[in-house]
């Protein structure tokens, strides 16, 4: 197809790049040539990229129309690879932390989180009376059980009832794809004597939390939301995250739905059911940590794990409202969670406030494991989030027509929340440009589609797993797999093009704040119930400001901010320096003070603490 061979762009210098408020640099917003697809059209769309006649072509036209060409495939690009976002650490000097021994145990670096959090009341379950909605808080949880009030063992009682009445309503929330009520008994058994014996091992000990099936759990498989990557890849223990929650007392409480490989943002699966949102069970959750940010919105656990590849986990707690938190590239240990997507992919963190995302962040980091890529082992500081100093001279960097490109609704809402946080605590903002963002999108998805291909591949070719996808996945890991060498490497080109780009940002600001998502979360077509769904036009709105966090390797952090006229949950975003998690906590704690007032109570919400 030479003749038909599209003109590439030729990228020039870095330093040539003005990024300054007043830029010439265009803002090309994503242009996405691809019809929703769901139901019979998907099938017959999967027939034609996997036909030895068309699918050569379709896949051309597929990638030219959508701009890979112009910008990946045929560009020149004179930037290096960089075929990981891994970050030589800096001391950040970072306002209001406290550095934490490295070789701590999780439980103590539970206890150190607990000793930085603002004091709470020690009354009673039943001397809550709270004004506005509040979900409970592991806090709430530690507290309770010390008091003797209510025992982990009944938590996991009502947890299960819970589980069970919510497959039973007329839109079944789909949860979870697996939970073990003999396993959760057991775990909430021995952590109810271990209160008896007033000897708990740490504030998480008898907490909930769940872990999206991504990750290794046991006794439970690891699908990746497949109905058949568990009988080639099978879970032999706990992924690192999951062991060092489970060694700080924590129930673990079954693997959550999510899209079947992660393969798209809405979270829609055809074999385990569509995880809903609680605050409109019509609509989606997102993705594709859908199950996950769904528990925790309806109040089935305090927070859930999740693995974010391109936003899989702060898109979903966005559309859900509620917390989602991804930290640096190489923060967190990746071993035991499905090799996907191997430079992307990130573990993190979906809770319902701050505070809770912070305390599991504290048990699940730490040192790595040594055969994962790394740099010096970074140091760990936690926030001073009981300080009573706020943290000063902040500079939070706005590109107004990227902020700008979401619905009117989100764009007031989020324009309001910064507006708010600058003028309590004194903070400014800085007008930026960051060029070629939608260059950046499209390199991310070459990137992610070309690991998660290679990764599959071995299995594909043994297994019959092909035919056992749901057609929209089916769909995805055929165009991931028509990447070829070439564009993979232009796409590691431009990673560090894009992080020369964004250190330079960073030299302006200390984050970068954005909309989470560019739209609220939108219906679950009927259609797509059974052949799951494609709709890269929504999904290239949700995915809009997630691809640096993960391209990059950058920290990121959603908080809850407002909703819209539907009463669907707006979010807003910081994106950080490599470390600063600090900071961005910092950041999401003032917003969530600021916002914590008017959040609302889901539709579908369970009182699993609380006393009926």
């Amino acid at each position: 197809m030479g003749l038909l061979r599209a003109a590439g762009v030729v990228y020039k210098p870095v330093e040539q790049l003005d990024l300054g408020p007043d830029s010439n640099e265009i803002y090309v917003e994503a242009d996405i040539k691809a019809p929703r697809m769901g139901g019979l059209l998907a099938k017959i769309f999967a027939w034609i990229l996997e036909s030895r006649i068309f699918g050569a072509l379709a896949f051309y036209i597929l990638k030219r129309l959508n701009r890979v060409h112009k910008f990946i495939s045929n560009a020149t690009v004179e930037e290096p690879p960089m075929f990981v976002p891994l970050h030589p650490y800096v001391d950040l000097d970072e306002q209001e932390v406290i550095e934490i021994d490295s070789d701590a145990s999780p439980a103590e670096r539970v206890q150190q989180a607990m000793n930085c959090l603002p004091l709470t009341s020690e009354n009673s379950l039943d001397a809550f009376k709270f004004s506005c909605f509040r979900r409970w808080t592991i806090a709430d949880y530690s507290r309770a059980y010390r008091n003797g009030e209510i025992t982990p063992l009944k938590v996991a009682e009502r947890f299960i009832y819970a589980v069970h009445e919510s497959s039973s309503r007329p839109l079944s929330i789909a949860f979870f794809i697996n939970y073990d009520a003999e396993d959760i008994l057991r775990q909430a058994t021995e952590s109810t004597l271990r209160y008896e014996r007033g000897a708990p091992i740490s504030a998480l000990d008898g907490v909930p939390i769940a872990v999206k099936d991504e990750i290794d759990c046991s006794p439970y498989p690891t699908t990746g939301g497949t109905k058949w990557l568990h009988k080639v890849r099978p879970c032999t223990g706990d992924a690192c995250c999951v062991a060092r929650l489970r060694s700080c007392g924590a129930i673990l409480v079954g693997k959550t739905n999510m899209h079947e490989l992660g393969a798209t943002p809405s979270g829609i699966n055809p074999h385990y059911g569509p995880p809903r949102n609680p605050y409109d069970p019509s609509r989606i959750s997102g993705g594709s940590s859908s199950g996950s940010a769904a528990v925790v919105c309806a109040g089935l656990c305090p927070a859930a794990l999740g693995v974010d590849g391109g936003g899989s986990v702060r898109m979903p707690a966005s559309l859900s409202g509620v917390v989602g938190f991804k930290p640096t590239f190489g923060r967190i240990p990746h071993s035991g969670v499905l090799p996907l997507n191997w430079t992307v992919g990130m573990v993190g963190v979906l809770a319902g406030t701050l505070e809770d995302a912070f305390i599991v962040y504290a048990a699940i980091s730490g040192h790595l494991p040594s055969h994962e890529p790394t740099t010096l082992p970074p140091k760990i500081h936690f926030p001073l989030l009981n300080s009573t100093n706020p943290i000063s001279n902040i500079k939070l960097a706005i590109y107004g027509e990227w902020f700008n490109d979401c619905n009117e609704e989100i764009r007031l809402c989020c324009s309001n929340a910064v507006q708010l946080l600058c003028e309590r605590y004194n903070w400014k903002t800085v007008e930026v440009t960051i060029p070629e963002l939608e260059v950046m999108r499209l390199a991310h998805y070459v990137t992610i589609g070309s690991e998660c291909s290679t990764a599959l591949s071995s299995h594909l070719e043994n297994f019959r797993g092909r035919s056992e996808f749901g057609w929209d996945a089916r769909v995805v890991v055929d165009i991931y797999g028509a990447f070829n060498s070439n564009e993979y490497i232009k796409a590691q080109k431009l990673r560090y093009r894009h992080m020369q780009i964004h250190n330079k940002i960073f030299a302006k600001a200390d984050v970068i704040v954005t909309p989470t998502t560019g739209m609220t979360a939108y219906s679950i077509s009927k259609n797509a119930l059974k052949t799951g769904e494609l709709d890269y036009v929504n999904g290239g709105t949700i995915i809009r400001y997630q691809i640096a966090g993960n391209f990059l390797g950058l920290p990121a952090i959603t908080v809850p901010v407002g909703y819209d006229k539907a009463g669907l949950p707006i979010g807003l975003q910081f994106i950080g320096k490599p470390w600063s998690e600090p900071t961005l906590m910092h950041l999401a704690f003032a917003m969530q003070a600021l916002c914590i007032t008017d959040y609302r109570k889901p539709k579908v919400f369970y009182d699993i603490l609380g006393k009926k």
